[in-house]
């Protein structure tokens, strides 16, 4: 993780020491140097930046920036100043913390070190919620994908903070799990939020036929069909599974069985 800084001085001394500081953290990027507060509002807007390190006595300094900028625009700030009184008035803004001039190099990594774990916490929390946006515009069926006339061919997956594609014709069967089905696809399985309703309308053009109330099967893994009692069949798939085809169901004989039985 890099994080990309701004640094806020009006002193080219103070710029100085502060960067030297910087630079010996090898994920730190200085992006941008401001004199006074006009120059860091417009720096800020302009770089997006994760990090400011904004001194408080400058022309325009800095709560005039964030009263400018407005607090839920800000990146994370550390004050950096000669004075101690307005250390209160800092956190009253939520600066992630407040440095006295002359920098000590210890406490620079110490502020540095705490920037660092919540621009990690925040960099985690929008990955899931963009993750979250994703799955969800790629998971809703279109109107064409629901008449069948352009069947989908892909299915993403959300697990454990990533997204894994998985191809329809890989999977095997489909089980029920409340609001959820469970794809099986070899010996993995992937849950996914859908109800077997939501997902027999999706598979069903690409061949998938429903032969229980919580199951789905592929048409092409389909080995063989094996009657049982009460009208009820065992469906057989090429890796060995064997599936219950309910009476219930038997419509989806003609459909199964078309498969290359």
């Amino acid at each position: 993780m890099t994080i990309r800084a701004i640094i806020v001085d009006d002193e080219e001394l103070a710029r100085r020491g502060l960067r030297g500081l910087a630079e010996q953290a090898t994920d730190v990027e200085i992006v941008a140097e401001c004199g006074n507060g006009r120059e860091a509002i417009e720096a800020i807007r302009a770089k997006v930046p994760d990090l400011v390190f904004l001194d408080i006595q400058m022309p325009g300094g800095g709560f005039e920036v964030i009263e400018a900028l407005g607090v839920a625009e800000m990146p994370q700030v550390i004050f950096v100043t000669a004075y101690d009184q307005y250390a209160l008035k800092a956190f009253e803004v939520n600066a992630l913390d407040y440095l006295l001039k002359p920098i000590d190099e210890s406490r620079f990594k110490q502020a540095l070190e705490r920037a660092r774990t919540v621009l990690s916490r925040t960099r985690a929390s929008d990955l899931g919620q963009r993750l979250s946006q994703m799955l969800a515009e790629l998971s809703r069926p279109t109107a064409t994908s629901c008449a069948g006339t352009e069947p989908i061919d892909r299915i993403p997956i959300k697990t454990r903070g990533r997204v894994v594609v998985l191809r329809v014709a890989d999977i095997d069967w489909v089980e029920a799990d409340g609001d959820y089905v469970t794809l099986h696809v070899g010996s993995k399985t992937w849950l996914l939020r859908e109800t077997i309703a939501a997902a027999e309308t999706r598979l069903a053009p690409v061949g998938f036929v429903r032969i229980h109330r919580s199951t789905l099967v592929n048409t092409d893994r389909v080995r063989e069909m094996r009657p049982l009692s009460k009208g009820e069949f065992a469906i057989i798939l090429a890796d060995g599974t064997e599936l219950k085809l309910s009476r219930n169901y038997r419509n989806a004989i003609a459909r199964v069985a078309g498969s290359g039985l």
